[in-house]
């Protein structure tokens, strides 16, 4: 049986999504809260790997049970006195159960839980993925509420400029520039939307979706739109750089603690197999 999990968390205390020996990651606190449901050593397989300090309100991920773990399962929400339940209802519960075993307020969350539709892989089905960067800027002022998930910039910005520059960078590309290398992994990428706006108490905020992600990619990307809406890059410049394939001093890499992944999107149940399929024959010839 495969679950399919949706999850969110601040990651603020977290060192990224995957295990690391001997570090906190969202991945192991969520395998450890699973072993204590349904025991055995479940492993998950998640849309997109967030880095250190990255947060997510739409992470998808799922994982595989073997009979013993369902078993297990149907056990524990029998002896919960639910009563006759379906298979959907049983894995539904699966979701509060790890939301015991984390704490109440814990900053790691599962707000839903069933079984997958067949064919779905939660990274190789998914078409795109969505970010959002919020950016307080000398307009704004400073929110000490807002600091895990607002950076800070001191420069009053210019969002229309910054929307212009972000609008240019959208398409098929090779993102070389904005991507740290990574041995023979490819930077082409379809960036579907980018654009920036600013929220109803002024922060500045980017929407940034795209089929996937090389490493760093949208930090720099907004990096890159900060420089412009400083005044110290324009329109073209974010443009040439893009098409010039390599990283230049002028764009920095953003504080991860402004980036939260906030949708995955998935096609329609008969097709998700097939998207699978593909991603994986794309990514083996990567």
């Amino acid at each position: 049986m495969r679950i399919r999990l949706d999850i969110a968390y601040d990651g603020t205390h977290f060192r990224g999504w995957a295990r690391q020996p001997g570090l906190r990651t969202v991945q192991e606190t969520l395998e450890s809260a699973l072993a204590r449901v349904i025991g055995g050593d479940p492993r998950l397989v998640v849309a997109g790997r967030t880095d250190a300090g990255v947060h997510a309100t739409g992470q998808v991920a799922h994982v595989d049970l073997d009979d013993a773990q369902q078993a297990r399962m149907l056990a524990r929400h029998a002896r919960a006195g639910a009563g006759p339940q379906t298979a959907d209802d049983r894995a539904a519960a699966l979701a509060a159960r790890i939301s015991g075993v984390v704490g109440a307020y814990s900053d790691v969350a599962v707000p839903r839980s069933l079984i997958a539709p067949a064919g779905f892989d939660a990274r190789f089905s998914a078409v795109w993925r969505r970010y959002e960067y919020r950016i307080g800027d000398a307009i704004t002022g400073y929110d000490p509420l807002e600091r895990h998930r607002t950076t800070a910039v001191r420069a009053p910005l210019d969002v229309e400029a910054m929307d212009a520059a972000a609008r240019a960078l959208v398409g098929l590309h090779d993102f070389a520039a904005y991507c740290k290398p990574r041995e023979e992994a490819t930077t082409i990428r379809t960036l579907l939307e980018f654009d920036w706006h600013r929220d109803d108490v002024g922060v500045l905020v980017a929407n940034v979706k795209a089929d996937a992600f090389c490493h760093s990619m949208v930090r720099a990307l907004v990096g890159a739109c900060v420089a412009v809406g400083e005044g110290r890059l324009d329109v073209d410049d974010v443009v040439d750089i893009r098409d010039g394939r390599e990283r230049v001093p002028e764009v920095k890499v953003l504080a991860a603690r402004g980036l939260t992944l906030t949708e995955v999107g998935y096609p329609a149940d008969e097709l998700l197999a097939q998207r699978a399929e593909q991603t994986r024959a794309r990514r083996d010839r990567e």
